[in-house]
């Protein structure tokens, strides 16, 4: 016996080789769509509806949660179409379009409490967001973001992840 077939018989009882189904099987090689773990964002996604004033929150497919919400108003119109959860921020500080002014959390942030980005319309961002003018839900008073109670919010914060799908429907 020769030192190689010595050597290699000591390492295979110290280190078996995983057992391998035989070639030409490829699908023993590939992985399996039912084995790869279902990631969260495949079964959650939200759909704004302007025409509702209403978002909804939908996990596999049912409607879980809809909340009521203020959109853009004339010549700030809620973007339509498809985008996903770019930004998420608890507490925002809030800049001022026009002056920079920088507004700090707080109870007068025009944001409130949370902040769910999803869309970018030239150099501003698009998302939804809390308010302190909770009175103003329901009607186009917005730049073009999407103002919600800051309960709701908080509770739409709980439920997405960056990448969350976002339909805006008309």
């Amino acid at each position: 016996m020769s030192n190689q077939t010595t050597l290699e018989s000591k390492l295979s009882e110290l280190l078996p080789l995983p057992q391998l189904p035989p070639l030409g099987e490829p699908s023993q090689y590939l992985p399996q769509p039912e084995l790869i773990p279902e990631s969260p964002l495949q079964k959650t996604h939200l759909v704004l509806k302007l025409s509702e004033r209403r978002v909804y929150f939908y996990q596999d497919n049912q409607v879980q949660a809809s909340y009521p919400v203020a959109i853009g108003r004339s010549g700030w119109e809620t973007p339509t179409g498809s985008f996903e959860v770019i930004q998420m921020v608890s507490n925002p500080t809030w800049e001022h379009p026009f002056t920079g002014e920088l507004i700090p959390p707080g109870a007068d942030n025009p944001l409130g409490v949370r902040w769910i980005g999803f869309a970018v319309k030239g150099e501003n961002y698009i998302g939804f967001h809390g308010t302190p003018n909770e009175e103003l839900i329901g009607q186009a008073v917005s730049h073009g973001c999407v103002r919600m109670r800051n309960e709701d919010v908080v509770n739409l914060f709980e439920q997405v992840e960056m990448g969350t799908p976002v339909m805006v429907e008309p």
